[in-house]
């Protein structure tokens, strides 16, 4: 089934282009004729996936001059580490650097066989900072958690997976912002079992790549950008951040989720 776009402009008495902002209604209170308005609210792009899946990606999210402010503000303070994880039964070192910081008390994040060691939020002002910003735009959302990823080359990459840990639940909301070097976000629908047991040899491999256009969707990330996806999406589809050989500078991205307790 063909994904339906739709592009969703400012709202009428909204900040954020998300939701409204209470009490106001039309002009603001004091608003007089000739005075500067506010500025246009960012443009959001809704993806519909089907199935009940749904991409929402606001490619300014955050003002430029902003962005890079918590960009360096990141880049120095947060300790990044770069794990030994394990994937198709090898163990190596991860091909990005991350960072793992959630409220108390939570379950723990494990993935690839590496458990994270979860920091506090009062360790970075900034990661609140960032926080304060996402649930603003995204009013009846709440998030606990944000594991960041830095890529320092465009060697470094995601392979292919989903967000489907039983901690996030059956319908995980994953907020996505992305600093610095612009990078491709790809979204694939997920193989079914009888897809999976017939997935290898040449016919399978020619299969894969006809029903390829179909079955995928590509988003450029780029500096102060918001990614949200919601719904079934982590249960239909996986996503990846390719290599990608022309990204020689470093991006930082922080995808903030809600652990249940």
């Amino acid at each position: 089934m063909a994904s339906r776009l739709r592009l969703v402009g400012p709202t009428p008495g909204t900040v954020g282009g998300f939701a409204p902002d209470p009490g106001v209604s039309g002009k603001a209170e004091g608003e007089r004729e000739g005075e500067a308005k506010r500025p246009e609210p960012p443009r959001r792009e809704v993806t519909a996936l089907g199935g009940g899946s749904e991409v929402v990606h606001v490619p300014r999210f955050v003002a430029r001059d902003k962005a890079w402010e918590w960009f360096d503000c990141l880049d120095r303070t947060i300790p990044w580490r770069r794990p030994d994880t394990r994937v198709f039964g090898r163990l190596g070192p991860q091909p990005r650097d991350m960072c793992y910081v959630a409220d108390e008390g939570l379950t723990d994040l494990k993935y690839s066989g590496h458990q994270a060691d979860a920091h506090s939020w009062d360790e970075f002002p900034v990661l609140k900072d960032i926080l304060k910003a996402v649930h603003e735009a995204l009013p009846g959302s709440y998030f606990n958690s944000v594991l960041l990823n830095r890529y320092q080359t465009g060697s470094d990459y995601v392979s292919w997976h989903a967000d489907d840990e039983a901690l996030y639940g059956p319908t995980p909301e994953i907020a996505s912002v992305s600093f610095g070097c612009e990078r491709d976000f790809v979204l694939r629908k997920k193989p079914t079992k009888s897809q999976a047991a017939s997935g290898s040899g040449e016919a399978a491999r020619k299969r894969r790549k006809v029903a390829a256009p179909q079955q995928q969707h590509s988003f450029l990330l780029k500096h102060g950008s918001l990614l949200v996806m919601r719904g079934h999406t982590q249960r239909d589809w996986q996503h990846s951040v390719p290599k990608r050989a022309k990204a020689s500078s470093t991006r930082i991205n922080l995808t903030f989720r809600h652990v249940l307790t």
